[in-house]
């Protein structure tokens, strides 16, 4: 049952907001190479994981990130650390705002209650920050809930529109386009924050932590091929209101819900769709908020209660909205951002804890990555490149 929960664990971590920006993002590659593409970052992600499994097992139980990095790599490490972890926590707190707001403004466009788009952007932000303001049991008692509905409706989704599928529209697509959704494939395995918290629940149980570790993230992988063969199957890549059109337009989210509800004229589909698109993006929301009011909390050393709380939140919530605000079609670039953050925190900081660790400060013990220095220079080579790609295609 333990080892259930840590895969769980991960897999809830996983499966987010980042979920619907695949097809869309990845529409100029095509399925088989959006397939290709999304293997391949879940092999550099999941190396990157267990390089910090192995890290995280140096030091005392309880060690997070900042402090893994300090201890290996100096203070120069604990503030490459720091930045990349605030600035990816507002990243996707930005793309998950944006991608929120344009699910509720096309709701309440249906119902004839439509609003300009800055306040629905402020209205969600409102009512979500209210329930992380409550604390994490009003979160947690929240999230159950939603993940019910999250996991009965994605496959509730799958089994009504897999039908609908022709292989035709999933052929095309050109690997010279490869490089535009890796980053935000990257940020859909970005669950190796995590592995510290699991190391404790596991009680260092190194086994079942690679075993947690290695199933965990590879049903991630399933779920996104699974999700990307629906869609792709289904909304054609060229032409008027196609996938590739959606990537440009800035409101991805509700776009995808109209196409599928206009193509399948099937009200259960839509229904769901709406469901699942809406639930994906409250809970990645309220789990990022949480992290980053917590990070905030304990990097300022100001307590969550009376005005500290107050102050906490805001400072958790306004800075993403501002920038919701002033670009609100963020949520795929947004996530774009998200990856190179999570490419540097994730993969490029475990390599060089790992190679200082072992080979410079020899404070390795026990349990070892595979693959000795040829693997880390490789990772290093491949982070390195997609932190470039992330930046040059940011401009």
């Amino acid at each position: 049952m333990k080892l259930l929960g840590g895969i769980l664990l991960i897999i809830g971590t996983s499966i987010g907001g980042g979920l619907l920006a695949l097809p869309v993002s990845t529409s100029q590659i095509g399925f088989l190479n959006s397939s290709l593409l999304l293997f391949g970052c879940w092999v550099v992600m999941t190396l990157g994981a267990f390089l910090i499994l192995e890290v995280n097992l140096w030091m005392p139980s309880n060690s997070n990130m900042i402090s893994m990095a300090k201890a290996t790599l100096g203070k120069w490490g604990q503030l490459v650390a720091w930045i990349t972890y605030i600035l990816l926590l507002y990243s996707l707190l930005a793309a998950y705002i944006a991608g929120g707001s344009d699910f509720l403004g096309n709701l309440l466009n249906k119902y004839s209650l439509g609003l300009p788009g800055w306040s629905v952007s402020l209205l969600f932000t409102l009512i979500l920050g209210t329930v992380v303001f409550h604390g994490i049991k009003s979160i947690d008692i929240v999230n159950r809930f939603l993940m019910f509905l999250k996991m009965g409706s994605y496959f509730l989704l799958i089994f009504l529109m897999v039908k609908h599928v022709t292989l035709e529209k999933l052929s095309g697509g050109s690997i010279r386009y490869m490089t535009t959704g890796i980053t935000v494939a990257i940020t859909s395995f970005g669950y190796a924050t995590i592995i510290p918290s699991l190391r404790c629940y596991f009680h260092n149980d190194i086994k079942k932590l690679r075993l947690a570790i290695l199933i965990g993230s590879f049903i991630p992988l399933v779920t996104y091929i699974l999700w990307d063969l629906t869609v792709m199957g289904i909304i054609p890549r060229l032409g008027d209101n196609g996938l590739i059109e959606m990537l440009h337009s800035g409101h991805s989210n509700s776009e995808v819900i109209n196409v599928l509800s206009t193509l399948l004229q099937k009200d259960v589909i839509t229904s769901f769709a709406e469901i699942f698109t809406g639930v994906c993006l409250l809970t990645s929301f309220l789990g990022v908020a949480l992290c980053l009011s917590d990070f905030l909390s304990d990097g300022l050393k100001i307590e969550k209660t009376g005005l500290g709380n107050w102050f906490i939140q805001s400072l958790t919530l306004i800075p993403s909205l501002i920038v919701v605000l002033f670009y609100p079609g963020a949520f795929i670039s947004a996530l774009s951002y998200a990856g190179i953050y999570c490419v540097i925190l994730l993969v490029l900081l475990p390599v060089l804890m790992v190679w200082y660790g072992r080979y410079r400060k020899n404070i390795s013990n026990g349990y070892r990555v595979f693959g000795g220095k040829p693997l880390l220079v490789i990772l290093m080579i491949i982070s390195v490149l997609l932190i470039i790609q992330g930046i040059s295609g940011s401009f």
